[in-house]
């Protein structure tokens, strides 16, 4: 006992080296090194800066699509209705960067860099990948100032693309919007597209908003629902900008820069 005593004490620690190496050759051997991947994605996240940008603004876009392919499904019932409509030329969008923006009101507004030199007018609509931003509401020739959806007092027409009930979105200073329902029992349920309806007075109809996260029919006067917005407002570089009456506008590709919208 004392021999074998002594020769643990003098091998101890390359017993216990062994010992780790051997168990840590099996576990990525059966694990196929996903921990060791894993790890890695970890720590180089933070040195990916554009690309979790570039995520955030391709899952927008793909959101806006689905959001715009529900929403022309579920007008396709009423396509007889609309065989006598004769749509006129649509105006092409004015890309806009973004150009102020105040801490103090992040999710209220924001500068972009065209005017009434660029033929940007109060009342025009700003969109950018993934859907609606807000409206522009003053205008000075070579900037003009953005209402975003996300402010407290900006109030929106909206319905839920796959019922048809309609209601009113108001900010909330985040991400995220709440909707209040014309209806005591509206049918809506979490991960309908929402769009702008068609009683709205300030936007076109049928433009992508956002996206049901969470409903209350037990709240009162009405019942809501917590609307997840789909343009990415909190880190808005650049939109596009339209006027009122131009309600079919077209998609930007991900990763698709301004310069490259206006040559098409």
């Amino acid at each position: 006992m004392y021999t074998l005593r002594r020769w643990w004490d003098r091998h101890r620690l390359r017993v216990i080296l062994a010992s780790l190496a051997v168990g840590s050759a099996l576990l990525i051997r059966q694990t196929q090194a996903t921990p060791l991947f894993e790890v890695y994605q970890l720590l180089s996240r933070a040195f990916q800066p554009n690309l979790a940008k570039q995520n955030l603004l391709e899952s927008a876009q793909y959101q806006e699509l689905r959001e715009r392919l529900t929403e022309l499904e579920s007008q396709n019932q009423r396509l007889r209705e609309l065989l006598g409509y004769v749509s006129e030329a649509k105006k092409p969008g004015i890309t806009a960067p973004v150009v102020g923006r105040s801490a103090d009101h992040w999710w209220q507004q924001l500068i972009l860099g065209r005017g009434s030199n660029d033929n940007v007018k109060a009342g025009y609509i700003v969109m950018a990948p993934g859907g609606v931003v807000g409206r522009v509401t003053s205008v000075t020739p070579n900037t003009s100032r953005v209402l975003l959806l996300s402010d407290p007092s900006s109030r929106i027409g909206i319905t839920i693309s796959r019922s048809r009930f309609m209601g009113y979105m108001r900010g909330q200073s985040t991400s995220h919007a709440v909707m209040e329902f014309f209806d005591k029992v509206p049918d809506v349920r979490r991960g309908d597209v929402v769009s702008t309806s068609t009683l709205s007075q300030l936007f076109p109809a049928g433009m992508p908003v956002g996206r049901v996260e969470s409903v209350n029919l037990n709240k009162s006067p009405a019942p809501e629902a917590t609307i997840e917005l789909s343009a990415p407002i909190g880190f808005l570089e650049w939109a596009v900008v339209y006027p009122h009456d131009s309600a079919a506008q077209p998609v930007m590709e991900p990763g698709q820069t301004p310069d490259q919208k206006s040559k098409q």
